[in-house]
């Protein structure tokens, strides 16, 4: 298997544009959640506040890494940093998916709670934060399954 078979691997035009996308997606979920003043009571946003505040360095550096390869056309791929850059997707990805999934839960349970938990135009606001963080979660993932894919044929 060749190396350039790997659309979305690091290096390649499709993972500078899937790290591209984990950065948009990562800062709206950031941007939306922290608009609201009242997020810092709930532990579920706060630790989406954090993984997104780590997704964002992580993915908007490996862009450029990407960038700069695909402009000067210099290969990264190195199994030892293919290694690092699989395991901090992979963990990216599962807190990730975890801060998403616990965020898209306290929201529900603030919908369907008898009082005002939650007003409407906040709660919307959270909605959006988490689909983002969803969104990110699928491009963090896809991500690490493509450089997945690549590393057994850099160690041959």
């Amino acid at each position: 298997m060749a190396m350039d078979s790997v659309p979305g691997s690091v290096g390649t035009s499709a993972s500078f544009a899937l790290r591209l996308g984990q950065a948009i997606f990562s800062s709206a979920s950031l941007f939306f959640m922290s608009f609201g003043v009242g997020f810092y009571s709930y532990t579920a946003f706060c630790f989406l506040v954090t993984i997104m505040g780590l997704v964002i360095p992580w993915s908007f550096t490996l862009a450029i890494l990407d960038g700069y390869s695909i402009l000067v056309k210099c290969s990264i791929r190195q199994s030892g940093i293919l290694l690092v850059i699989v395991i901090g997707d992979s963990v990216l990805s599962i807190l990730t998916l975890a801060a998403a999934s616990s965020t898209a839960s306290i929201i529900d349970l603030l919908l369907r709670a008898d009082g005002p938990f939650c007003p409407p135009r906040l709660c919307i606001r959270y909605q959006i934060s988490a689909a983002m963080a969803f969104l990110s979660w699928l491009l963090t993932v896809a991500s690490s399954l493509f450089n997945l894919w690549l590393l057994p044929a850099l160690s041959h």
